[in-house]
């Protein structure tokens, strides 16, 4: 008789997170480290306050349907269903969309469990509003999806885009003292185990390239968490904090400083006769 296979332990080092069949990289039994390493302490509450005071001025908003697309806890929905936004929240992940309906069970939400590359299926639009923020990282073709997001958008649409930073990556690396990593520009997470590295972290000049070939023009472009991540030392007291929040405001649209985000918030429009070829991004 052949021996019992036994489960493998998530929190064993040698435990793997497997890819979907797409290769993209899903969090169904990652949901508390997810929320904990991406959400918790001071990361993610500076990420939040970011948000809430740049979306208002990047985004034109007057109550239009969102398509919120790898909607993951429900954070960036609760923000819109907060402002009037009937919500459209879709997710790959059963476990997250769970939380993600415990969450917003008394908010106008609509919940769809499928992964990006079934939206022309399940989501087709045209959409008015579409927020994608901190997924393209995780798909094995972050340029398809983007064509997939850019096709959803009705003509004068808003696509709010946020994508983990290649660049601030390879600073962060570099700071770290993984000198060798850096040089060889090993910097794509694998999906392995627990880890939460991105498997396709983005470059601002992929982001622009791939928009102008959706036919999306860039209208605004943001830093998130431009100092955070490189402090010695953590701000630890509330005065500090402040400070910090006040720095990361004060620079996140501001050149050179926001190329330098761990993250790059994006508004991308479909403009509804075709773009200028001399229109320039502006942060």
């Amino acid at each position: 008789m052949p021996p019992m296979s036994l489960p493998i332990d998530p929190a064993s080092p040698n435990a793997v997170s497997p890819l979907s069949a797409a290769g993209d990289r899903h969090f169904d039994g990652l949901a508390d480290k997810f929320a904990a390493s991406l959400y918790g302490g001071s990361r993610g509450e500076l990420r939040l306050a970011l948000l809430d005071r740049l979306l208002p001025e990047m985004l034109a908003l007057h109550g239009q349907p969102l398509l919120d697309v790898g909607g993951g806890l429900g954070q960036l929905a609760a923000w819109f269903a907060a402002r009037d936004h009937a919500v459209t929240l879709v997710e790959p992940s059963a476990e997250m969309l769970a939380r993600a309906r415990l969450a917003l069970a008394d908010e106008p939400v609509t919940f769809l469990q499928a992964p990006l590359q079934a939206l022309p299926e399940v989501a087709p639009g045209p959409w008015p509003l579409i927020a994608c923020h901190a997924v393209l990282e995780w798909l094995a073709d972050p340029r398809a999806a983007l064509a997939t997001l850019a096709g959803r958008l009705a003509p004068g649409g808003q696509l709010s885009l946020m994508v983990f930073n290649r660049d601030a990556l390879r600073f962060s690396n570099v700071v770290k003292g993984n000198l060798e990593k850096a040089l060889a520009d090993r910097l794509e997470g694998k999906g392995l185990r627990r880890r939460l590295t991105p498997i396709s972290p983005l470059t601002h000049a992929q982001v622009t390239a791939w928009s102008a070939e959706c036919g999306l023009e860039v209208r605004g472009v943001a830093g998130i968490r431009i100092f955070h991540d490189y402090l010695r030392r953590p701000a630890e007291s509330d005065a500090d904090r402040e400070a910090l929040l006040a720095l990361e405001r004060r620079y996140c649209r501001v050149d050179p400083h926001w190329r330098l985000g761990r993250y790059l918030l994006y508004t991308l429009v479909r403009p509804e006769s075709p773009p200028s070829a001399d229109r320039e991004p502006r942060p």
